[in-house]
């Protein structure tokens, strides 16, 4: 009957110590975390108007808030889903203001060119679009940056969806049920392997 291979051994115990020790983080604090945050952005639409924040704060979500585009220097199109294509306004600076994206309104047709001259806008605060893929995204230590998205919307196109706290992703107890999973598999197939090693 052969040893139970001892360096083999602490390297697995050592791998499945740290899978459930993600798990437990992910369970114990990032989920909690993540509640509380979205208990808190279920109550901002309700909160007085802010003027549009200097400062890419993601506590903001969903706040109502205003601004004023000079003139906007671009207007593009951006998919949105099931709502078709967002039309998307880039505004200069403007005093204290920092430069902001506002999304206008949203339309059906991929060709459509929104035409809007600036002004006072009111709506809510959302994260702004920025073509990175997610493992971009999740590498990129700026936070995400914030755009205001217009209420009532700009002339010709449909109403922008309104806030909705289910589309914030809460997937922690997801990954934790992952690394718990995956510690339980390496830890059965090194059992495995160890018995048959022994026969």
């Amino acid at each position: 009957m052969r040893r139970i291979p001892i360096i083999s051994t602490i390297v697995v115990t050592l791998a499945v110590a740290t899978m459930i020790a993600l798990g437990l983080w992910q369970l114990l604090d990032r989920l909690p975390r993540k509640e509380a945050f979205l208990v808190q952005l279920a109550t901002n639409p309700a909160k007085p108007v802010i003027a549009f924040p200097r400062d890419a704060d993601e506590a903001l979500l969903f706040r109502r808030a205003s601004a004023v585009c000079p003139a906007p220097t671009s207007i593009r199109l951006a998919g949105a889903g099931a709502s078709g294509y967002r039309a998307i306004a880039e505004c200069p600076p403007a005093g204290d203001q920092p430069a902001l994206a506002v999304q206008l309104g949203t339309t059906r047709d991929p060709n459509a060119h929104p035409r809007w001259a600036g002004g006072p806008v009111v709506g809510h605060l959302a994260h702004a679009p920025t073509g990175q893929s997610l493992i971009g995204a999740a590498l990129d230590p700026a936070p995400p940056r914030l755009m205001l998205v217009a209420s009532p919307p700009a002339a010709g196109l449909q109403p922008n969806p309104a806030p909705d706290v289910d589309a914030v992703p809460n997937n922690h107890l997801a990954y934790a049920g992952q690394w718990f999973f995956f510690a339980a598999v390496a830890a059965i197939i090194y059992v495995l392997a160890v018995a048959r090693r022994r026969r």
